[in-house]
């Protein structure tokens, strides 16, 4: 299969549609329609698209990336209002809709039959979101159906927040890519289910826990934090396989400033490490020959760039990658639960 590139303009410069995105975005809408896979840009990650009322466009999607079938998948819409036709909404959906939609927050809701099992990974509920990137808006609407899409990259590796990371990872595998530029954010979308008026939190994002209480209380589930077992079915995605991971073995480092800038010096002589830290941390490395790639000086600034960095980790040729455990406040839990499985839960205590 050859895979067609086609880069966006106008949308994603935040103008209306040319001629030339029109004619790219009919062109994958048909696509969508016929069955087949195409990759577009979010304000979270970049998205692998089939057409979520179709079951084997959706096996397409799991054959694509190499995706365990009882990994549910997200299902994308253009407007609020599409949500009652694949789903069965409830006032506080309607309440986190009006405060966050169209944005980074996917819901979990009891799905209707016209979404395939092969979509919810065999479960009776369904996740739903509605993007607030303009260049999957206007796809979303030019199909006419709901997306689904998961991220556009290989199982387990670190998810796309550029279209050159999904070519990399989906040349020759699906039919097209819309480059519309970087991601906004970085990180996916924050999953949460609906309980007795109160939400669980399934998979962090950019909507934080402290905004999710702004409207009701919010509990989190033990595997934002921890491995599941074997045994155990994931409700929403990520929440179960290995993640976000380059080739590269990651570790965790838990400690001070004193601890990690010792660690690091008694452990990089030979040249062949790596560290993952904000500019802020960047001066615990020096007088070493450790090979560094920084983020930033913010939490915001590691969403931002987290899942870049590991895909450049493996183009280092260091035997292991050290980075610092996250805070967990704000969107500091979404990285940490990035970071955290891309580690394999490997975490180093220094103190």
């Amino acid at each position: 299969m050859k895979t067609e590139f086609c880069k966006i303009g106008a949308l994603a410069q935040g103008r209306a549609p040319d001629a030339s995105d029109a004619e790219i975005l009919d062109r994958a809408a048909a696509i969508l329609r016929s069955g087949g896979l195409v990759a577009f840009p979010t304000e979270t990650v970049y998205g692998l698209g089939a057409n979520a009322l179709d079951a084997e466009a959706a096996k397409k999607i799991y054959a694509a990336k190499g995706r365990p079938s009882d990994n549910p998948l997200i299902i994308h819409i253009a407007d609020v209002a599409d949500a009652d036709k694949y789903c069965y909404t409830n006032e506080l959906y309607r309440e986190l809709a009006a405060r966050f939609l169209p944005g980074p927050l996917t819901v979990i809701l009891k799905k209707r039959d016209v979404i395939p099992l092969t979509v919810t990974g065999g479960l009776d509920t369904v996740a739903v979101r509605l993007p607030s990137d303009p260049t999957a808006r206007e796809l979303i609407r030019r199909a006419g159906i709901p997306i689904a899409a998961p991220s556009a990259n290989r199982s387990g590796k670190p998810s796309p927040t550029k279209a050159e990371h999904v070519l990399e990872d989906m040349d020759g595998r699906i039919e097209m890519i819309i480059d519309g530029g970087e991601c906004k954010i970085g990180l996916e979308s924050t999953i949460v289910s609906i309980s007795d008026g109160h939400l669980n939190l399934l998979r962090p994002g950019g909507i934080t826990v402290e905004m999710l209480e702004e409207v009701c209380p919010v509990s989190i589930d033990k595997a934002v934090t921890e491995k599941l077992s074997d045994g155990e079915r994931p409700l929403a995605p990520g929440m179960k396989y290995r993640h976000y991971a380059p080739d590269t073995k990651v570790v965790l480092l838990d400690g001070s400033d004193a601890e990690v800038a010792d660690y690091i010096k008694r452990n990089a002589p030979n040249g062949k490490i790596g560290l993952i830290l904000s500019d802020n941390d960047a001066h615990l490395a020096a007088g070493t020959d450790a090979k560094l790639l920084t983020f930033g000086d913010s939490d915001i600034d590691e969403a931002h760039s987290l899942f870049a960095l590991l895909r450049e980790v493996d183009r280092l040729g260091c035997d292991v990658i050290y980075a610092r455990l996250p805070d967990k406040q704000g969107i500091g839990l979404a990285v940490y639960n990035r970071i955290l499985k891309a580690a394999g839960y490997e975490i180093l205590r220094l103190g």
